[in-house]
């Protein structure tokens, strides 16, 4: 089975993706912890001047080499400007971080946008971010389910793809360890995967986590215990791809380049059949630090080296690992 997309949605995939159409994108529609991690490096408060303008050097000199965007319409506008007029753009939808006043993690959608605003300026698609645990009760579950049936028809009636990224978390033990929470990882990924497949959602494409925390992998432990046999992870990948008929993509949930592109590796090897990326810190974060500390011209500097860099060992390794979305795919009638 495949997923029926508008031709208006297959369009603005089309403008998302590579010749190969498979997605390497760049993700920064980072708010408050952009701000924070700008803060830290230059040991002073960043101004909402700061974030605009690091978002925009970002854009300006990476998207020469990655076939869509994803900014924020907050801080993010400005740097959908001077984007290569080759790469896509998609926008976030939601607020940033969730609703801390009551459990479940609820989200909120950003007051002045709507997907109709979202295409009026230029974007190619809608993003939302969900915060998700596929064992908090129906009284939560139920009512992250009716947002994201409200958003996917909203993006779809506006001709545009829904971009719908999960993050898993465990609502019974907020204070678990990394290596308590690696344990219980693959089930919430894999179920949440399963559940936002359904098509009464409207979802486009599947923005996911990998299915494990890839330090606890035999192998690629380093002095971390090992959580799962190599073959376990592998078996949890497959899983994962097994799991959804949508075209889906990996997000790089803050881990270092190096051990991104380790993923990927494992995945192609465990059948995972994953259709691009959508790429944030893993590219660009330590380009932070010679930006706020050093000035613009600094961080100018390390965009056009080691972020150039580690973009085109990204797409190298996409050549080799990602399938195209065009087999997950049919256009509607």
């Amino acid at each position: 089975m495949s997923v029926k997309l508008t031709a208006d949605q297959i369009k603005h995939l089309k403008n998302l993706s590579d010749s190969n159409n498979v997605i390497s994108a760049l993700a920064i529609d980072q708010r408050g912890s952009l701000q924070k991690m700008l803060a830290a490096a230059a040991n002073k408060p960043a101004d909402e001047t700061t974030i605009v303008d690091f978002k925009k050097a970002v854009s300006a000199e990476l998207t020469k080499y990655a076939s869509a965007i994803l900014l924020d319409p907050e801080y993010g506008l400005p740097a959908s400007k001077v984007r290569s007029s080759d790469s896509g753009l998609l926008l976030s939808y939601e607020k940033t971080g969730y609703d801390a006043t009551e459990p479940g993690r609820f989200p909120d959608l950003i007051d002045d946008q709507s997907a109709l605003r979202i295409k009026e300026e230029g974007g190619d698609a809608v993003k939302f971010l969900l915060y998700y645990d596929v064992d908090e009760p129906d009284s939560i579950n139920d009512r992250k389910k009716a947002f994201v049936e409200r958003v996917g028809a909203e993006a779809k009636e506006n001709g545009l793809p829904l971009f719908f990224e999960i993050v898993t978390y465990d609502g019974k033990n907020d204070s678990a360890s990394e290596a308590e929470f690696a344990k219980v990882k693959p089930h919430k990924v894999i179920e949440a995967t399963r559940e936002f497949s359904k098509p009464r959602y409207n979802i486009s494409v599947l923005k996911l986590e990998v299915p494990v925390n890839q330090k606890f992998v035999e192998g690629f432990n380093g002095d971390n215990e090992v959580v799962y046999s190599q073959d376990e992870a592998k078996k949890y990948y497959k899983e994962q791809s097994d799991a959804t008929d949508l075209p889906f993509i990996f997000l790089s949930a803050g881990v270092t380049n190096e051990l991104f592109l380790k993923e990927l590796q494992f995945a192609k090897e465990a059948g995972s059949e994953f259709n691009g990326v959508l790429c944030g810190r893993a590219t660009w974060k330590p380009g932070i630090e010679p930006f706020a500390k050093d000035g613009e011209a600094a961080g100018q500097k390390w965009l056009e080296t080691e972020g150039k860099a580690n973009i085109d060992s990204l797409n190298k390794v996409l050549a080799e690992t990602a399938t195209p979305w065009t087999n997950r795919v049919e256009q509607a009638d």
